[in-house]
């Protein structure tokens, strides 16, 4: 047993160990040299998918249905082919419209909608506390047996004080640490460089921590796999977790990959780190294969530590979701074990800051900064300087998000497994698949198509998993899960519709999703995207095809000033002035020289949405830029001439095309001629030289012919035989 002091300051020294790298990245991305523009650093900031669950509750799972733990780790493999097209396109378009969240892309995409980017960011919050009462529980159970051990059980944490329980001040600890990490100063960009790289150096932690205890548990407790899975074999209970499909079923393996392929891109964390802090689109290539190897890697030895767990606790009296410490502890090796712990909290802590830093961002720009903007009764027209205001919203949705999740651990929690809790939240995110791929893909989908969607999904949700969860834990009669409410059979929540058989997460997704993706294309079908939807939808689905930005029509006027104003009020003067400078570099002119034309005020609006989101930038910009409105005739007219303008450069374009064509034709006639004329010159050359030789014997015989006249009649008739044979 370890003293709970020790175990206190290890992980006090640790978590400060992990500030301190975070400091010293921040230091030298503001000298200009980035520690995570590295392929490597930012495929191990991607591995923060790996949280406790995998460290602690992949084992658990492993212990009860065997290879049934794999389908949520070949999903995010799979989805890893696809970072080049899908992820890619996220990022490109993420930096060009500056947006923060993935809430803000949601709602950026249709229309810059805030009632949309609102929706999202509660279901965000909401489906994410089971995950992060998840992490709170994994810290807390791998404390409280390095602390008890022998001892395996532990009191309930709804029996223990608030004061009194190590998950509570394990929650408000990782509250100050993820305020210290992610939200000490205010930044447009809303990028986390210190962030990123201890959370890289947290994916090495568990890593080498996960690999020693299976190491030790293969080759030390045990001679090496063979003599393992011999133990194994000779288990007929232990042998059938072997099978393939044994406990978990088809529907269920398919529908699991499916879940674990959209939680890998659309949890807030895995957006935060793969899309907001993402400075080069190039890592993806690496990441598309370096991620994978690492979760191949971090799962390695899962099963041969459920099994030596499942050998050694036949009894069944350790909970299977701890058998990663339990078996260093039984054996003696406690500074092994309190390794282990450091990996776990490794994992709990990366997951933590990084979810907590997402959602305070989505909740500060989506919900609470469009309510403050909206009601004048708060003040908000009247202060110059709201960054600080920024500030203390986003430090308080961090404290708030993370006591949300300790009382849903506190009062529900404790009624699942670590991994069935973090598949509620899996199952929840997945509700943003068909907003954001359909998106992506299709310039039809509609602002009223998505919420209609994101609405029947979430609520199909909430009650098929959060209030059966809920009714587990006894906040809810128990006949709502077994009867059925008002006794209405068809209406039980894990048999909804009479849909029976499946399991409870695969039933709450097909069903869910089937909604969402049904009345998603149903209602954009039926209805029409107005003019900032389109202009939206293309900027998103044409992201790919040049470096242009997003689609702006403006009329209007304001000044320079004006706009510098109105950042300065949000993001304070010294990153107002950078905003601004930025911009002049841009267009190779003085800042000074600056004129408040479309693109300053679209650039305005661009750093803005990375502070309060695209929504709430839209409206502020506006009540500083007397924009002319425009109806649909005036945009219609614009289109017209954009129309006239596009087909006159077509035809440039095939003109220039014939012109190269008969170019082309005249340079090879050309080359004909030229070789012609080489043909002339050699024929010339030859004939020259064969009349040459003859004229030369003629000549010389007719000189000595007329130069000797009394030439013998012998000799002048040979001389006149040569003449007459070299004429002919």
């Amino acid at each position: 047993m370890l003293q709970s002091w020790a175990i206190a300051a290890v992980s006090l020294a640790y978590l400060g160990a992990l500030f301190g790298i975070a400091y010293w990245a921040d230091r030298r991305a503001v000298a200009g040299r980035s520690v995570i523009a590295s392929p490597l650093v930012y495929a191990l900031s991607l591995s923060v998918y790996a949280t406790s669950w995998t460290f602690y509750g992949s084992v658990g799972r492993a212990a009860s249905d065997g290879v049934g733990f794999l389908p949520i780790y070949v999903g995010p493999t799979l989805a890893a082919v696809l970072f080049w097209v899908v992820l890619r396109k996220m990022v490109r378009i993420s930096k060009t419209n500056r947006i923060t969240s993935i809430a803000d892309f949601v709602g950026s995409r249709y229309g810059k909608s805030g009632l949309l980017a609102g929706l999202v960011t509660v279901i965000a919050v909401v489906g994410t506390v089971p995950y992060i009462s998840l992490q709170l529980k994994a810290v807390s159970a791998s404390f409280g047996l390095l602390t008890r051990h022998p001892d395996a059980t532990a009191p309930a944490h709804a029996t223990v004080p608030i004061v009194a329980d190590n998950a509570f001040w394990v929650a408000l600890a990782l509250a100050a640490f993820a305020i210290l990490f992610g939200a000490r100063h205010l930044d447009a960009a809303e990028r986390h460089e210190g962030l990123v790289a201890a959370v890289a150096f947290e994916s090495l932690v568990k890593l080498a921590a996960f690999l020693a205890v299976g190491i030790f548990v293969t080759f030390g407790m045990f001679d090496g796999f063979g003599d393992l899975f011999g133990h194994a074999a000779s288990s007929e209970r232990i042998a059938t977790l072997f099978v393939p499909f044994g406990k978990v079923g088809y529907a269920d393996w398919t529908w699991l990959v499916v879940l674990s392929m959209f939680a890998v891109l659309f949890l807030p964390r895995q957006f935060q780190v793969a899309v907001v802090e993402n400075v080069d689109e190039a890592h993806l290539r690496h990441a598309s294969w370096m991620f994978p190897a690492y979760l191949f890697a971090i799962n390695l030895f899962v099963l041969p530590i459920a099994v030596a767990g499942l050998v050694r606790f036949a009894d069944g009296g350790v909970d299977a979701d701890t058998f990663v410490l339990a078996l260093p502890m039984m054996a003696g090796h406690q500074w092994l074990a309190l390794l282990v712990f450091i990996g776990g909290l490794s994992a709990a802590t990366g997951m933590v800051i990084v979810e907590t830093v997402a959602l305070s961002t989505m909740v500060s720009n989506d919900l609470v900064m469009p309510l403050l903007l909206r009601f004048r009764a708060f003040g908000l027209a009247q202060r110059a300087d709201l960054s600080k205001m920024l500030l203390a919203i986003r430090r308080g949705a961090i404290i708030v998000v993370l006591l949300l999740g300790y009382g849903y651990f506190r009062f529900a929690g404790e009624a699942y497994a670590l991994v069935a809790i973090g598949l509620i939240s899996f199952a929840a995110v997945a509700q943003f698949a068909p907003a954001i791929l359909g998106g992506l893909y299709w310039k039809g989908a509609t602002r009223a198509g998505a919420l209609a969607g994101l609405s029947a999904g979430f609520a199909i949700w909430l009650y098929t998993l959060l209030l059966p969860s809920l009714a587990r834990s006894g906040w809810i009669p128990p006949g709502f899960v077994e009867q059925g409410p008002w006794g209405i059979a068809w209406l039980k929540p894990y048999a909804l519709f009479g849909l029976a058989g499946l399991d409870t997460i695969t039933h709450s997704l097909l069903l869910s999703l089937l909604a969402n993706a049904g009345v998603y294309v149903l209602v954009s079908a039926l209805g029409r995207p107005g003019t900032v939807e389109q202009a939206q939808a293309v900027a998103f689905v044409d992201a790919m095809r040049g470096e242009r930005g997003p689609l702006r029509v403006w009329r209007g006027e304001t000044t320079v000033d004006e706009l510098r104003a109105l950042l300065a009020r949000f993001l304070g003067s010294a990153r107002a002035a950078d905003a601004l400078a930025e911009y002049a570099r841009g267009r190779s002119v003085p800042p000074d020289a600056l004129a408040a034309d479309p693109g300053l005020v679209a650039h305005a609006e661009r750093s803005l949405a990375g502070a309060i989101g695209s929504a709430s930038a839209r409206v502020m910009v506006a009540s500083v830029v007397r924009e002319e409105a425009l109806g649909l005739e005036q945009v219609m007219d614009i289109l017209d001439e954009t129309s006239q303008v596009i087909a006159y450069s077509r035809e440039l374009e095939e003109k220039k095309r014939a012109l190269e064509a008969a170019t082309a034709e005249l340079r090879a006639v050309n080359e004909r001629l030229r070789e012609v004329d080489r043909m002339k010159d050699d024929f010339v050359s030859t004939v020259s030289h064969e009349l040459r030789t003859p004229l030369t014997s003629i000549r010389a015989f007719a000189e000595i012919l007329a130069d000797n006249p009394d030439t013998p009649a012998e000799k002048r008739q040979k001389f006149i035989g040569v003449i007459l044979k070299e004429t002919e």
